[in-house]
């Protein structure tokens, strides 16, 4: 049977049987049957004309066969980049994320690392670390105070800004508040590396970097006190203890005309900030006077 006659019975849905099975023949059926019903999806303007069969026919010709054959690469390209670009994004967001671990004043928090290291994180710290990239790199950032206990393999850096802390497996602890770099070796051996030196600490060694002062020590602690509730303090300037009990009370503290360079050595308790003031003020000859709110003002003696 003549094509344009049954497509043109096709369409006014004239089609005798015996017509329908010969429409079905045709090698067009496929696309013509797919552009009415894709057309179900659209919803035509008010002002829109239905084509007559000479318009019908015109734009069948413009997407004979050969074009659709190659018009799907197009279509499919564009959905693979799209795919491909949602799967780049899902893996850097959701895989690739660093592990970041915060603490708020007076908190302190446990965490174990992938080759069962464990980390006692101090107040107002953080630290960070890749978990997919951890068997390739054993590496932490931090900012604050943390002490760690290194499970033995491969070399274990922590990175602060002030320098970079390098084990195998050992007991040590990292403190970097602005520019007051301390660390601690409790067991085996430590490497320190800064700006300005390069060190090595065996246990009991102590590493102080301070307004651009190197002073090697010796700690007397089997293990950092901080972790036991109890901050501890030798010949250091009273503006970081100051600055350590305000993150274990989460006060503010005001001093008068006290010379925040005077050093201290002692200690102070983190469940009583009474008794934890009488513990910083009393061996310096200072007064506290605790105000209302989270605010303390230390003064000198008139004694």
């Amino acid at each position: 049977m003549d094509k344009e006659y049954l497509i043109q019975k096709w369409l006014t849905d004239e089609l005798s049987d015996q017509e329908m099975e010969a429409f079905k023949q045709l090698e067009d059926y496929s696309q013509l049957t797919g552009i009415v019903e894709n057309s179900k999806y659209f919803k035509a303007s008010e002002f829109s004309v239905m084509d007559d069969f000479e318009t019908f026919s015109t734009r069948l010709e413009k997407n004979s066969a050969p074009v659709r054959k190659l018009n799907w690469v197009r279509p499919f390209l564009r959905i693979a980049s799209v795919f491909v670009v949602g799967l780049a994004i899902s893996y850097l967001f959701l895989f690739n994320r660093d592990i970041e671990v915060q603490t708020l004043a007076g908190e302190k928090t446990t965490i174990e690392l992938p080759d069962a290291s464990t980390v006692v994180v101090n107040a107002f710290s953080e630290l960070s670390y890749s978990k997919n990239e951890w068997h390739e790199k054993r590496e932490v950032k931090l900012r604050g105070e943390a002490f760690f206990k290194v499970a033995k393999g491969a070399k274990f850096d922590v990175v602060t800004t002030e320098g970079v802390v390098s084990v195998v497996g050992t007991q040590f602890n990292v403190k970097q508040r602005g520019n007051y770099f301390e660390v601690e070796c409790f067991e085996g051996i430590v490497k320190v590396t800064s700006a300005n030196s390069s060190e090595q600490l065996r246990t009991g060694d102590r590493y102080r970097y301070y307004r651009d002062t190197l002073t090697l020590g010796k700690t007397i602690y089997q293990n950092p006190q901080w972790t036991k509730n109890v901050s501890s303090f030798e010949r250091v300037p009273l503006t970081e203890v100051i600055a350590e009990l305000e993150r274990q009370y989460d006060v503010k503290v005001q001093m008068e005309n006290v010379g925040e360079d005077r050093l201290f050595t002692g200690g102070f308790v983190h469940n009583s900030l009474e008794n934890a003031l009488k513990s910083i003020s009393e061996p310096l000859d200072l007064e506290f006077r605790i105000e209302t709110g989270a605010s303390v003002t230390i003064y000198i003696s008139d004694k």
